[in-house]
């Protein structure tokens, strides 16, 4: 059984994908252990209690600084122990010191095809608002590991959708949320908890 913890800063739509997922038999072999937000009022945790899930708000402005903000989030991880970390809409950066002590299991979902729009500044709606000031014709969603980096780790499963006439960054970032984001992080949980994934070379690459 993979036991996960999910980190959600706003409304939660990716987590209560996964939830959806787990209830229907999409995602197997997969208990979610906690949700954890940075922000108390986030709807995501009213998602997770709902679901019978421990629900934790854990604000980088509750501390005197970032690191001990840092310090006591890998902590807090790290008591919960569990199989696979997913950020699910989470504008935190991850301790390195996180990012050690779970190596190759933490995942992200970015609402762009990585590289395009992704690093320093590209999160939520400012992802669709340059896509659609770039003027591309398809975007869509990515689910990659996390490193060091910033949206840098081994890519797991993209899918692109139709940028269409007459987009608004908020109607992008609804269709992105519908056809791609719903869908690749409960895949790449699934695959996760049944071992079809590994890495490989920094490469996330799929068990034959």
């Amino acid at each position: 059984m993979l036991k996960i913890v999910v980190c959600v800063s706003g409304g939660g739509t990716n987590l209560q994908a996964i939830l959806d997922a787990i209830d229907s038999g999409r995602i197997t072999n997969t208990q979610v252990l906690a949700v954890i937000s940075n922000n108390a009022g986030a709807k995501a945790l009213e998602r997770a209690r709902d679901h019978g899930i421990e629900a934790r708000a854990l604000s980088p402005r509750k501390y005197p600084d970032r690191e001990a903000f840092n310090q006591a989030f890998t902590e807090e991880m790290e008591k919960l122990s569990p199989d696979l970390i997913v950020l699910a809409g989470f504008l935190v950066r991850i301790p390195p010191q996180m990012v050690a002590a779970f190596s190759g299991r933490i995942v992200n979902i970015h609402p762009s095809l990585i590289p395009s729009f992704c690093g320093v500044g590209y999160y939520g709606l400012k992802v669709h608002e340059k896509a659609l000031e770039r003027g591309v014709k398809v975007t869509g969603a990515t689910v990659h590991f996390v490193n060091d980096g910033m949206d840098e780790g081994p890519i797991i499963a993209q899918k692109a959708v139709d940028v269409e006439e007459g987009d608004t960054p908020e109607t992008l970032q609804r269709r992105v949320m519908e056809q791609a984001e719903w869908i690749l992080l409960p895949q790449a949980i699934d695959d996760i908890a049944n071992d079809r994934i590994h890495i490989i070379d920094n490469k996330a690459m799929r068990r034959k």
